[in-house]
C-alpha cells in the first residue's frame, strides 16, 4: 500500500449527496464503488446525522482503468484529499 502526502487541487462531483466523480491530481476519477461516510464513531451508523460526520472514503477509477482509494473532507476553501492509497 502506498500512502500519498503530495497536495493536488480537488473537484468533487455528487449526485444525491454522494460523491460521484472528481477530478484530482490532473486526472479523472469516476467514483466505482459505494462511498462510505466517515465518522468521527464507528457505532455512528445513521447516515441522516451530521454529528460526528468528517468525510467520505472511496473507490476511485480513472479513464486507464487504475483505481486508488481515497479519503476526502470539507474545508473552507473547498474539499481536500486526506489520504490516497493504491
Amino acid at each position: 500500500m502506498i500512502d500519498v502526502f503530495v497536495e493536488h487541487e480537488l473537484t468533487l462531483w455528487f449526485e444525491d449527496d454522494v460523491p460521484s466523480r472528481m477530478f484530482y491530481a490532473g486526472r479523472r476519477w469516476r467514483v466505482s464503488d459505494v462511498p462510505t461516510r466517515l465518522r468521527d464513531s464507528v457505532w455512528a451508523t445513521d447516515p441522516r446525522a451530521e454529528r460526528g460526520f468528517y468525510g467520505w472514503r472511496f473507490q476511485g477509477t480513472d479513464n486507464v482503468g487504475e483505481s486508488m482509494v481515497f479519503d476526502v473532507y470539507p474545508t473552507e476553501e473547498g474539499w481536500s484529499v486526506f489520504h490516497c492509497y493504491a
